[in-house]
């Protein structure tokens, strides 16, 4: 079998046509569509983000989104398909109306359980690690993490802890991430009056990232698209709540129990979410908990590895049918 992703791999008909003729079947994980990029990037520009397309990537995804779109085309029509959540399964199917037999299973990413795994209380790591993210003594983390990029909402969350810091003053935003925006984002800190409040941290090793999210308090992931989202699985598993948009496939990961949802822009629901949460010790505790078990119940990369060499043998048989 050839194991094709999308958008990573743009292949014609033709081309998929002669690998299955000439070397293997093939199949074809979505990760997450072309329109579906530049409809958040748009967003983004709707929402206010700085410098939304102003960065080469940006620029290219605008302007190129719906010529790439055949290969995703020929990817529907020439193999097996698999998409990484149902929203994503369902924005290829508005897309590109592909026939009704078309067959797509959903596989959701796994992720290594024994890497992001709960904290013990107050452990070493987690304290060095609010020192490196400059948190308070006292302060409650919330954590950021994915590059800077207009689509991933971080202006949009600054302005939803601008809001929370009316009603709050012990809180602490930290974002980890690299990117083109970093000093448009503090600046845009500043503009709101909470710079003293937000650090971004351009990168941290693997380890200490593990670290950063059993640090926190709460993970916050105010991203306008993706695909699946790994960052919220990664907290989940970590033991800690997650934050999220109730927008595109955030609700297949992240539920009342494992955290909360917040309309898309809406800072106001952001603080009051936020408050909420943080408020209420137990109950933050309790989502933890129920979110590790998801993980481990939902998100194992072993569960993903079975579902992947099920794929693969119906592609294997339905290639000698």
């Amino acid at each position: 079998v050839v194991h094709v992703h999308t958008p990573l791999i743009a292949w014609t008909r033709g081309q998929f046509e002669r690998c299955h003729r000439e070397v293997a079947p093939t199949v074809t994980t979505l990760h997450g569509s072309w329109i579906g990029e530049r409809e958040g990037l748009l967003m983004a520009r709707r929402q206010r983000e700085p410098a939304a397309i102003a960065n080469p990537n940006d620029l290219a995804i605008l302007l190129t989104a719906k010529a790439y779109a055949r290969y995703e085309q020929a990817a529907l029509e020439k193999s097996t398909c698999v998409a990484i959540s149902d929203f994503s399964r369902q924005e290829f199917i508005d897309a590109y109306r592909p026939p009704a037999e078309w067959s797509c299973e959903v596989i959701h990413w796994g992720i290594d359980t024994e890497m992001f795994h709960p904290r013990p209380e107050r452990s070493v790591e987690a304290i060095a690690l609010r020192s490196t993210l400059q948190v308070p003594e006292g302060h409650r983390l919330l954590l950021a993490v994915g590059r800077l990029a207009a689509r991933k909402g971080y202006a949009t969350l600054i302005d939803g802890f601008a809001a929370l810091r009316t009603r709050r003053q012990d809180v602490h935003l930290a974002i980890v991430g690299r990117g083109h925006l970093k000093s448009r984002l503090l600046q845009h800190a500043a503009k709101r009056g909470v710079a003293d409040a937000v650090h971004i941290e351009s990168s941290l090793p693997f380890e200490a990232l593990a670290d950063a999210y059993r640090a926190a308090d709460l993970v916050v992931f105010p991203s306008l698209y993706e695909g699946l989202g790994m960052i919220p699985i990664e907290a989940m598993a970590s033991g800690t709540p997650v934050i999220t948009v109730d927008h595109g496939p955030m609700p297949e990961t992240v539920d009342s129990t494992t955290g909360a949802l917040y309309r898309v822009g809406d800072h106001d629901a952001f603080a009051r979410v936020v408050d909420q949460e943080l408020s209420d010790a137990e109950g933050l505790s309790a989502k933890g908990e129920a979110g590790r078990a998801k993980v481990l119940e939902r998100f194992t990369m072993a569960r993903e590895v079975e579902a992947y060499l099920r794929a693969y043998g119906r592609a294997m048989d339905q290639s000698t049918s």
